[in-house]
């Protein structure tokens, strides 16, 4: 570690010389990290987003990120850097990557929802050809679109480093998917990747049938992100043959496609094969009763690895929603369930409410809670669930992050 300087006085310094103003967010953030006093022993994560404040903060800018990487190049102690909702455009994301390539500390970078386009995003993977510290890179709604992807595919094949990459919102598409399904293939060290909500024009899966292929030769990727892919049931039978052959992923997200019963029926053999995968999301599809009633079956019957299970606004009623409830009083090993958005009729309130009232369901582990009216009881929501830390994270930590969020638990994937 280097010799700790005074990040706020080296700040104000910095803007004298540049000729530029003090962003006075910047200068409290590095007034609150001088006063750390476990800075030099565990390093500190710089929390500049510029959203989750009480009073409006002014978000940096180029300009002001110029300032910052003047400042950060002597301080070895800042191993993560939170930039996200703040307004940087290609040429910050040109200083960023002008700082990835001289800085050997960094192992946590965010710069999710920003101003970043194309020529950004060659930057900054064309950094990461040769930085060999970070670890951890999100650049969640940042419109890269397919040809910035294609930057981050490449930069997959060479570097070796890098174990969480998110390009979740980044507006690409079927030939940057399929690129960094072949790269992945290759790849030994990515752990975590978020693929969510691409651009595809093309209804027949084939992302999904290279993604798959990819999944039975790779065997260091514990997590992966497909939400909003148009996924149907045959890109989930595609899939869940790989995942016989896979003994790495942990934690599968088929969040918001179009899986029916069908495709379900294809994930519940998979679980009662499956040794590995601990958290399935499945929010936002239509599996109904026939597809809970699958997953409970493989639960009851020989599944006992999966922790988690988000089945939200997939029209379940009743029938399905007890058979799951049934399926958690003899399977001990699942313990977060997430069902709100279905039809909760009295006897899924009941079933819950039971689970909840004998301790076998914990009120930190599922998104609803219940309640008596006139002698009924009903449930009410709760603000849980497997994507709650994915858009924001809250500066302070105000529960257990399990408690909040099953993935940030059985995965990190906040910071590194």
């Amino acid at each position: 570690m280097s010799v700790l300087p005074d990040l706020h006085l080296h700040y104000v310094q910095a803007c004298q010389n540049l000729s530029q103003p003090e962003n006075p967010f910047i200068a409290r953030v590095l007034q609150e990290a001088d006063k750390n006093d476990e800075i030099s022993t565990k390093g500190i994560t710089l929390k500049l987003a510029g959203n989750n404040h009480l009073v409006p903060v002014p978000r940096v800018t180029d300009d002001d990120l110029g300032v910052l990487v003047s400042v950060l190049g002597q301080a070895a102690f800042v191993t993560g850097l939170d930039l996200a909702y703040n307004v940087l455009t290609d040429a910050g994301a040109k200083t960023m990557a002008t700082f990835l390539q001289g800085n050997s500390t960094l192992r946590y970078l965010n710069l999710m929802f920003n101003d970043i386009g194309t020529s950004g995003a060659e930057l900054i993977a064309g950094a990461l050809h040769r930085n060999q510290s970070l670890l951890h890179l999100r650049m969640t709604g940042n419109k890269i679109g397919n040809q910035g992807g294609m930057f981050f595919a490449s930069m997959l094949k060479t570097n070796s480093t890098l174990e969480k990459l998110d390009l979740g919102d980044c507006d690409v598409g079927l030939q940057c998917l399929i690129a960094i399904a072949i790269a992945l293939t290759q790849n030994k060290s990515l752990k975590a990747i978020n693929l969510n909500r691409p651009l595809l024009s093309n209804r027949e899966e084939e992302t999904t049938v290279h993604i798959a292929r990819m999944l039975r030769s790779n065997s260091s990727l514990v997590e992966l992100h497909l939400g909003k892919h148009e996924m149907k049931n045959f890109g989930v039978e595609r899939l869940c043959e790989a995942l016989y052959e896979n003994s790495s992923l942990r934690y599968l997200d088929l969040s918001c496609n179009n899986i029916t019963c069908d495709g379900v029926k294809f994930l519940g053999e998979l679980l009662k094969r499956n040794q590995t995968l601990e958290i399935l999301d499945l929010n936002a599809n239509r599996i109904e009763d026939v597809g809970a009633i699958y997953l409970s079956e493989a639960l009851v019957t020989t599944n006992r690895t999966l922790q988690a299970l988000s089945i939200v606004s997939n029209n379940i009623t009743g029938k399905g929603l007890v058979a799951l409830s049934q399926a958690m009083q003899s399977n001990m090993k699942l313990s977060h369930i997430y069902i709100w958005g279905n039809k909760l009729d009295r006897n899924a309130c009941v079933a819950f409410s039971e689970l909840i009232e004998t301790g076998r369901l914990q009120p930190g582990c599922t998104d609803v809670a219940p309640y008596v009216v006139d002698g009924e009881v009903l449930l009410a929501e709760l603000s849980h669930g497997l994507g709650k830390h994915r858009f924001w994270a809250p500066r302070c930590a105000a529960v257990a992050p399990g408690a909040a969020n099953a993935s940030l638990e059985i995965v990190a994937v906040s910071e590194y």
